[in-house]
């Protein structure tokens, strides 16, 4: 088999049929000989219902609790056997809220089958209107946690400083090597994943492909953004049904990351960031409900997951 495709679910009905037709005309038009995975992590929306109904070729693994992205993952590349003889040349981690464009699934295998010394890819992404998307971004850093809390100018949100790779490098249309893509959309060859393993459960959300991104490149391998593969991304269409939960598992993912893959000292600096960054959310949403934009139950929740992301 030359691709797996695995997309886990989580109340996204309509997206993930958009999503999935998408795939599979993708996988016709590429010519790769192809498998469709979808884990739904106990939609109540009628999901795993509707991949029955209207994709009886796709593999569905319908399951009973909300498992994580990480862990839903891992369970499709278990159920289908990876790491024995017949795992795919690549397995491509593919959120429901895209849409694949053209060829965009062949030109990413094309470019891993071209380039020995790749491990991963991923593609230009692009936002539902068109517009642009950053697609790939450097490692996080103590820079990119200061502007998370600290918009101080919109360049700098734009910029390297910020872990963003220029624009001119997505318009030039040529491959470039990157720290990450976004998981919304990651190709990851087989070799590669099966000398790596797979995401590290620990990340119920968020991180988890900048996890595996890591330790691609301390096992040797090159990541790279393939322009010339599409994909629309509509961006945080599970994750924003939660808001303040997701804002906790963010930075516990978050903290996690750095534990894992970087000095004390810097894991240190990082809370202390933190902790001054949630000291000005708190003040800005008390104002935000002063203004009439949220209401006290919701400033109450967001004013909880600040104080509980400062005791992690």
């Amino acid at each position: 088999m030359d691709l797996a495709v695995i997309t886990v679910s989580y109340n996204t009905r309509e997206l993930l049929a958009d999503c999935l037709e998408s795939v599979l005309a993708g996988l016709e038009l590429s010519e790769l000989a192809g498998e469709v995975w979808v884990v739904d992590n106990a939609s109540a929306d009628g999901s795993a219902e509707m991949v029955q109904r209207r994709f009886p070729q796709v593999r569905l693994i319908a399951h009973d609790d909300n498992l994580g992205f990480a862990a839903g993952n891992n369970l499709a590349l278990e159920t289908m056997g990876f790491g024995t003889h017949s795992s795919p040349r690549h397995v491509l981690f593919l959120n429901p809220d895209t849409h694949v464009l053209g060829d965009a699934l062949g030109v990413l295998a094309g470019f891993l089958d071209s380039t020995p010394k790749a491990g991963a890819a991923g593609a230009r992404l692009q936002h539902g209107d068109g517009s642009f998307q950053h697609s790939a971004f450097a490692f996080p850093g103590l820079a990119q946690v200061f502007l998370d809390f600290f918009p101080i100018h919109h360049r700098l949100l734009d910029s390297p400083l910020n872990g963003r790779y220029s624009r001119k490098r997505y318009r030039g249309g040529e491959p470039f090597s990157v720290d990450h893509p976004l998981g919304a959309a990651l190709m990851v060859r087989g070799e590669t994943l099966a000398q790596t393993g797979g995401f590290d459960e620990r990340f119920f959300m968020y991180c988890e492909e900048i996890d595996l991104c890591q330790r691609i490149k301390k096992a040797g391998w090159e990541i790279y953004c393939v322009p010339r593969a599409e994909i629309v991304h509509l961006v945080a269409q599970s994750t924003s049904q939660f808001g303040d939960r997701m804002y906790v598992a963010l930075w516990q993912s978050r903290f996690l990351l750095a534990e894992k893959h970087r000095s004390r000292t810097f894991g240190w600096a990082v809370r202390g960031l933190v902790r001054l960054g949630l000291w000005a959310e708190s003040r800005r949403a008390k104002a935000a409900h002063r203004r009439g934009e949220i209401t006290a139950r919701e400033m109450e929740g967001w004013l909880a997951a600040y104080r509980e992301v400062a005791n992690l």
